[in-house]
């Protein structure tokens, strides 16, 4: 059915900063299925409110109560929330009971983990999905690319992005960050364990988002595993087209008397152990933020690719009555 018969999907946007007005001019931009009814943010001054309302876009500085009180919130049905992991739970509790679904960006972790490439249909009718983190996006694809050939005993993530690109929601929620990675690195990823590091680089000029990936694995084909991972880096590039490999995966065999080993399951330390080692460079589409912060664009257009689907979802079961 064509976008041209289909009515589009009305959504809101809570958060004015950096993510949420990116997310906006996306969904404005690329969205044949999705149209931007609303954008809430608690700063009058704020660059993306005044952006907004130079886009015809209906505004509020009141935060969620504000946006509750709009005429145009009745026909909203996806709320994006684009602020900081302790505000979306509160969030969550005035969204939920006006049954609206949530697509969180931030790592709040109310809801289940989603990464489009990997499990992008398997919560399409739930009230509330998250997001991960940018560096979740950017990775947990490779770890589950890896798992899909031989199981990951161990999956670990670098996110190193351009200081100047974390703003203040950033930086208040690091800790959340490399937990609810962690977490998703084994719950989406499938790694039996999971870490995630995140680096702040404050280099000037700032440099674009890069990601180191390592999966510790017992021994398999690497053919294998290359070819599943360069798969999979084209679906990321479906809907992020700045993200690549920087170069081949690499294989390192673990010596045995590396630490490493420990963390191989029992009665596994003493065969073939290899390390995989993938390197990733993530380049922002340049919308709203710079082309460096690939970190924000990889979270605004996972989350766009969420919220299609999910209306995509919800226009089949209307249909389907």
């Amino acid at each position: 059915m064509s976008s041209e018969t289909t009515p589009r999907t009305k959504v809101a946007i809570i958060g004015s900063g950096n993510i949420g007005t990116d997310l906006m001019i996306k969904v404005l931009r690329l969205s044949e299925s999705l149209e931007v009814a609303a954008l809430a943010g608690i700063d009058p001054a704020s660059d993306g409110l005044a952006r907004a309302r130079r886009l015809k876009v209906a505004t509020t500085h009141e935060g969620v109560d504000g946006l509750v009180r709009m005429d145009e919130f009745a026909d909203v049905r996806i709320v994006f929330d684009a602020t900081s992991a302790g505000a979306h739970q509160r969030h969550e509790t005035v969204l939920r009971p006006l049954g609206r679904t949530l697509v969180d960006l931030t790592p709040a972790a109310l809801g289940p983990y989603v990464v489009p490439p990997v499990n992008g249909d398997a919560h399409l009718g739930a009230p509330n999905v998250n997001m991960v983190t940018c560096g979740g996006q950017a990775t947990i694809p490779v770890v589950a690319a890896v798992n899909a050939v031989t199981p990951v005993h161990y999956g670990e993530i670098i996110a190193s992005i351009a200081s100047r690109s974390a703003g203040p929601g950033t930086r208040a929620n690091i800790d959340e960050f490399t937990e609810t990675t962690r977490a998703a690195i084994e719950q989406v990823g499938g790694a039996a364990r999971g870490k995630a590091i995140i680096i702040l680089n404050p280099a000037e000029p700032p440099l674009i988002m890069r990601d180191t990936v390592h999966c510790l694995v017992s021994d398999c084909d690497t053919e294998a595993i290359t070819a599943s991972v360069e798969r999979m880096v084209g679906r990321v590039q479906a809907y992020v087209p700045g993200y690549r490999l920087k170069q081949k995966v690499q294989f390192h065999r673990v010596a045995t008397d590396d630490p490493l080993r420990s963390l191989l399951p029992t009665g596994a330390t003493g065969g073939e152990a290899l390390r995989v080692s993938v390197f990733l460079e993530v380049e922002g589409a340049a919308h709203y933020l710079p082309a460096y912060a690939g970190n924000l664009d990889i979270m605004t257009s996972a989350a766009l690719r969420t919220a299609e689907h999910m209306a995509a979802h919800r226009a089949g079961e209307g249909a389907a009555r």
